[in-house]
């Protein structure tokens, strides 16, 4: 008797390869197409869900394949409704992932690594160090699960790749993802952030259809940043305007900027002016985030007085800059911006028995 580990996986795999293998099972080519429509914008969770498919054809695939969705270890639930998940891959690595309730909307935040290796200090996910990437079908099986078990299959809903991991140091199986959720997102709703990953700026400019973009900034001198974000380091803030203002922006679109304030590290008025500075010519919003603590993984770190963020915030506005303060969401169930931590492995699943 065949199990799942002798079974071929169909997440994430594409049309024309769906097409061969259910070619080989002497189906029409339309077939791959209904089966693909199932995955991607049904969002099915096995075949026997797929209702316009033969049940000879469900029974087929259920002895030779698998859909191989991350499984849900756990959910922690905020007041605000915000909903983190800890996810396990078949490997037994465990990622978090955010449903989060807006007005209007659900905003999804996927992770794109196991971990990260960029190591900002402001950020938990980057005190557990690097991990793995993800595979296209395990960051598309965040997606999937995250619609189904909160009730948003056929719905609306934003993306934004602020999880764990740098998204451009996964820039290959990324886009593989964001062919399937294409399908069911469009790319304006969906918006990658970066640490500033320069070379990788410039291969994501060169794609035919990009989302938005996030960059994640959060000091104005090279030494600053050096010391906030070591693992982007070795490109000065100069490379990093440069790469911004050669990147191009759709009618309509602007890059956000993202910065994290640290009381006493980067939250001066003169901080504020350096800014300002920076982003001189370049079409940007800014997102000023207060840093989301956590003592046992970010010591000594706070976020600034709220006279603070707002008199900061006043002098980007007062300069014409597009500014927001984004208060997280989530924060009580560590759900909030630089939050995700995950497990770095637990069992991986035993093989069914036979």
């Amino acid at each position: 008797m065949t199990n799942r580990f002798s079974r071929r996986n169909l997440m994430g795999v594409p049309a024309a390869e769906l097409g061969a293998f259910l070619a080989s099972l002497g189906e029409p080519p339309y077939r791959a197409k209904q089966l693909q429509h199932w995955i991607c914008r049904r969002l099915a969770a096995s075949f026997e869900d797929m209702s316009d498919l033969p049940k000879g054809l469900r029974t087929q695939l259920q002895s030779l394949a698998y859909l191989a969705d991350p499984v849900v270890l756990d959910v922690h639930r905020a007041s605000d409704g915000t909903a983190k998940y800890a996810l396990q891959l078949e490997d037994g690595l465990v990622v978090e992932a955010v449903a989060m309730p807006m007005e209007g909307h659900t905003t999804l935040c996927l992770s794109s690594q196991a971990g990260c290796a960029v190591g900002c200090r402001f950020c938990v996910t980057g005190a557990l160090g690097s991990g793995r990437n993800l595979r296209a079908h395990e960051i598309f099986g965040q997606f999937r699960v995250l619609m189904r078990e909160e009730g948003l299959v056929g719905k609306g809903v934003n993306v934004v790749f602020m999880g764990m991991g740098e998204p451009l140091l996964n820039l290959s199986h990324l886009v593989e993802a964001l062919n399937f959720l294409s399908e069911t997102v469009s790319l304006r709703r969906i918006t990658l952030s970066t640490a500033g990953v320069v070379p990788k700026l410039y291969a994501l400019a060169k794609l035919p259809r990009r989302p938005n973009l996030a960059v994640s900034l959060n000091a104005t001198t090279d030494e600053k940043r050096a010391y906030l974000m070591p693992g982007v380091a070795r490109w000065s803030l100069a490379e990093l305007i440069g790469a911004l203002k050669a990147y191009p922006l759709e009618a309509g679109r602007r890059i956000t900027i993202e910065y994290v304030l640290i009381s006493g590290i980067n939250d001066s008025l003169w901080d504020a002016r350096r800014l300002v500075q920076l982003l001189l010519g370049l079409r940007v919003k800014v997102n000023l985030i207060p840093l989301n603590p956590d003592p046992r993984f970010l010591p000594g770190l706070v976020p600034p007085s709220e006279s603070v963020i707002n008199a900061f915030a006043a002098h980007l506005a007062a300069a014409n800059l597009n500014v927001t303060v984004r208060w997280s969401k989530g924060l009580e169930v560590a759900a909030a911006c630089g939050q995700l931590r995950g497990q770095l492995r637990v069992q991986a699943p035993s093989p069914p028995a036979p």
